[in-house]
């Protein structure tokens, strides 16, 4: 996990993969680039995920993405606050991540605030509202909620279904990404297919590598070094908390490493490396008070949003979204949003200003 974690932060800045760019390339220039190898990356996560449950290797429904507790409150108020944090603190959490580890000292303290508000959300006073009210307002459904599951209605059918609807999407956000010629240079490639791969290689790591049939001590399937203890790939939100709590207390004998908490170290070490070897490596920090302000409080956003939604760009826009998880799909749907929304905001105070 760490090792494809490396290789994940040296893509993201050598290709500047950014899902908050994508969108704004789209909203300011009308450029789709960026937002092509997302949708690259999601159809090769989406095939490649799909091609493991269908041979057995992994069962999406072991991830918690498909968790049949659905929550639609807690996934739209989530995502609509992280897309829109992304926005004001320049990125996403692994779009943080890569910047850090490039010399971003803005990006550093964002990483800092999101990583404490995400424990808060998960152990903390926040956690209080996330699951008192909004996950409060939900349903348990009689199966999972990742969509074959949904619409089949036999354990056989299901995987039929899999495979039936995960690579006809697939395809359909492949040829997208793909029909424009002018796409196909090395690093828009690299950053479709390697991303992607990269998420599906770590669905094989937890969930096939990392898979215990019957733990010794309480003879149930288990899921090793994963701090949800379910299969895992790729996030980061909750994982940068889980980071920070591993740094404090590591002498604590019940802290792990966790997958979590490797690729967050990882992702750093990639960026870092990449950046150093290209030139791009430079010390950056606050231009003034409102710059200071808008990383505050869009990585608190973040790491509120992020828990909420049960995931980032990264861990419900590829992870979440190749199990075909239907929570995955509107937190994405309600993340891009969000950041639509920061995009009009921050043109809407630079007229206020310039007026």
């Amino acid at each position: 996990a760490f090792a494809l974690a490396l290789a994940f932060g040296a893509i993201v800045q050598r290709t500047n993969f950014c899902t908050m760019g994508g969108v704004a390339d789209i909203v300011n220039f009308g450029d789709w680039t960026r937002m092509r190898q997302w949708l690259l990356a999601i159809a090769v996560a989406i095939a490649g995920t799909t091609l493991l449950d269908a041979s057995g290797l992994i069962d999406v429904r072991w991830s918690f993405y498909t968790s049949a507790r659905f929550t639609p409150l807690a996934y739209v108020t989530g995502g609509l606050m992280f897309g829109f944090g992304m926005v004001l603190a320049g990125g996403c959490g692994s779009k943080s991540l890569a910047r850090a580890g490039a010399g971003n000292l803005k990006s550093v303290v964002a990483l800092l605030v999101l990583g404490v508000v995400a424990y808060m959300t998960l152990r903390g006073g926040l956690a209080l509202f996330r699951v008192g009210v909004l996950e409060d307002i939900g349903l348990t459904l009689a199966t999972r909620q990742d969509l074959p599951s949904l619409l089949a209605g036999s354990a056989d059918a299901r995987r039929a279904w899999q495979v039936g609807l995960g690579l006809p999407v697939a395809g359909v956000l492949a040829w997208f990404a793909l029909r424009d010629r002018s796409f196909w240079s090395f690093d828009n490639l690299l950053a479709g297919l390697g991303i992607g791969g990269i998420i599906v290689a770590v669905w094989f790591v937890s969930g096939h590598i990392g898979y215990v049939e019957g733990h010794p001590q309480t003879l149930e399937q288990a899921f090793l070094r994963t701090n949800s203890r379910q299969m895992e790939s790729l996030s980061f939100v909750a994982p940068v908390a889980w980071t920070l709590d591993y740094l404090m207390f590591a002498s604590d004998a019940s802290k792990e490493l966790t997958i979590g908490i490797v690729a967050v170290l990882g992702m750093l070490l990639g960026s870092t490396v990449c950046a150093l070897a290209t030139g791009r490596f430079r010390w950056e920090g606050f231009r003034d008070t409102e710059d200071t302000a808008n990383h505050l409080v869009g990585a608190a956003l973040m790491g509120f949003g992020g828990v909420t939604a049960v995931g980032c760009t990264i861990g419900q826009g590829l992870s979440g979204a190749s199990t075909l998880s239907a929570g995955s799909f509107i937190a994405l749907a309600s993340i891009v949003v969000g950041a639509i929304a920061g995009i009009r905001y921050q043109a809407w105070r630079i007229d206020r200003t310039a007026g």
